[in-house]
């Protein structure tokens, strides 16, 4: 048995994704992070951390997140949160019955998935 101890994302500029998806969570960033550093632990239900690359990401992710609303918002209010902090849409996948996801890309490209959460879906 293993437990995970960070999820680790690959980018150009750590400092500036990781308030990206803090921003995104609502998560803190670790106390002792530094704009210039090349690691940037976002900690919260889960951990992220963001390293430092040299090369551009050229595939699709191997792995992604997928995130749903908190507190009462809807799939649909959250991708408009996450496109007013610097998200793109990639594929929106929603049905006109309300079921679907959409696919989104965060400031570096890397893919994410925002669906209904449980308290959408069983209205």
């Amino acid at each position: 048995m293993i437990d995970v101890h960070f999820v680790t994302i690959d980018c150009a500029q750590p400092y500036e994704l990781a308030t990206f998806w803090r921003e995104a969570t609502g998560w803190e960033l670790h106390p002792e992070t530094d704009k210039a550093d090349d690691e940037v632990l976002l900690q919260g239900k889960l951990n992220i951390l963001f390293i430092r690359v040299p090369e551009d990401k050229s595939v699709k992710n191997r792995l992604h997140l997928d995130v749903t609303g908190a507190d009462g918002t809807t799939r649909d209010q959250e991708v408009e949160r996450l496109l007013g902090l610097g998200a793109t849409v990639h594929d929106d996948l929603r049905n006109p019955d309300g079921t679907g996801w959409v696919t989104m890309l965060d400031p570096e490209g890397n893919e994410f998935c925002v669906c209904r959460a449980e308290y959408e879906r069983t209205r």
